[in-house]
């Protein structure tokens, strides 16, 4: 070996023999303090390795940088099983566990778990310091006040990591055994659909004699519909995420329109879905008219002809402008449905555009709605307007009128 090889000896062979220092210091390391002086010399070590001029790995796969480096890693994670334990570490676990609590979604039995997992606990931590550590009430929210009660209480014990390691490592098996609980304890989303529904009471109604369709869950929200039960309904539609449950259950929320599917039906609605904005023109709700008029003059004939008739059965005279817009429609339809709405709604602020439209438009099944939509509207103008037309050509006009003239 050359000269040069045996001083870049030298610094690999000191290191390695400071290495063996701190590895016999660590075995007999007993307190924090000496660990405290075993990381010192480790990172001294670690120090001089990094300023010391070591050969590249060569072609027989010597690499004394590498050697010592894995050596260095190998003795830190020796001295980091070495520490401890801490009271830290049990404050933090009890802080863990009551964010556990605190964000899980517990199904009645797992609320019971969770309850039991505390009060086990309060009790065996309670044993290991002979203390009382209090309650763990009747639910989660009470446990998890009960369990930071705790841990202020364990945090305030001041147990050294030296002296009451035994101690401490108890109160870590006990957090340990609190946090597997929890793990153990039943949440919603380890429940299939049909058990999550079935905790809900959604099957109760269902009974031998009423049994009459297939699937269960059909049957049940027709039941449901029949009795007024709105919140089941809107469960079932949350739920079940098939095309033929969402349509059977939106089937019977426009049977029965219910002001409590509002916020439900208007969330469909808002994805341009017709049948939701149908129902939502049933129940009547005001709210509903700021959305379901930016959809028309979209150029989607369908959903325009269903929104305007939904503006017109909510019947807000708010909406009376947005749906007059309408009468210069382009599509015939529309212009039609549009003057149905108004007189629906009942403003009489639109008598004059339903005029002009009676007087001009060149459908006459659009003037025919014009002349309904003034006898809607009822007042002496609007009939008077209609009343005109009592000789039209049209004899779908010509109808209207003479009902306007016999008002």
């Amino acid at each position: 070996m050359s000269n040069g090889d045996d001083a870049a000896d030298e610094p690999a062979a000191a290191i390695g023999a400071a290495l063996d220092d701190v590895e016999a210091d660590l075995e007999d390391a007993e307190t924090e303090a000496d660990l405290d002086a075993v990381e010192a010399a480790l990172d001294d070590a670690a120090a001089d390795l990094e300023a010391a001029d070591l050969p590249e790995p060569d072609e027989d796969d010597e690499d004394p940088r590498g050697d010592l480096e894995d050596r260095i890693e190998d003795l830190r994670s020796e001295l980091a099983d070495a520490r401890g334990p801490y009271l830290e570490d049990v404050t933090a676990g009890v802080d863990e566990a009551q964010e556990t609590i605190a964000e899980g979604e517990w199904t009645a039995d797992g609320e019971g778990e969770v309850v039991a997992a505390v009060a086990a606990f309060l009790e065996t931590a309670g044993d290991v310091l002979d203390a009382d550590l209090g309650e763990a009430g009747e639910g989660p929210e009470s446990a998890k006040v009960a369990l930071g009660a705790a841990g202020d209480d364990l945090g305030a014990t001041g147990l050294d990591p030296d002296e009451d390691a035994e101690t401490i490592g108890d109160l870590l098996g006990a957090v340990d055994t609190l946090t597997d609980d929890l793990e153990g304890a039943e949440e919603w989303a380890d429940l299939t659909v049909r058990e999550q529904m079935a905790a809900e009471g959604f099957y109760d109604v269902l009974t031998p004699e009423n049994r009459k369709d297939y699937p269960p869950e059909w049957n049940a929200v027709k039941l449901h519909a029949e009795a007024g039960n709105v919140d089941q309904v809107l469960r079932a539609l949350e739920t079940y995420e098939s095309d033929f449950m969402e349509e059977n259950v939106l089937d019977q929320l426009e049977r029965t329109a219910p002001a409590g599917a509002y916020d439900a039906l208007l969330s469909l609605a808002e994805k341009r879905a017709k049948q939701p904005i149908r129902i939502l023109g049933r129940i009547g709700d005001e709210r509903a008219c700021d959305t379901l008029e930016g959809f028309l003059g979209g150029g989607d004939v369908a959903l325009e002809k269903v929104t305007l008739r939904a503006l017109g059965a909510i019947g807000n005279a708010d909406s009376t402008q947005a749906v007059a817009n309408r009468l210069d429609a382009e599509n015939p339809e529309i212009r039609s449905v549009a003057a149905r709405s108004l007189g629906l709604i009942g403003d009489t602020r639109a008598i004059d555009p339903l005029a002009d439209v009676l007087a001009a438009d060149e459908a006459d099944e659009v003037r025919a709605s014009a002349a309904w939509a003034l006898n809607r509207i009822g007042t002496e103008d609007a009939l008077a307007a209609a009343a005109e037309y009592a000789d039209d050509r049209s004899y779908i006009v010509k109808a209207e009128a003479e009902r306007a003239a016999q008002a």
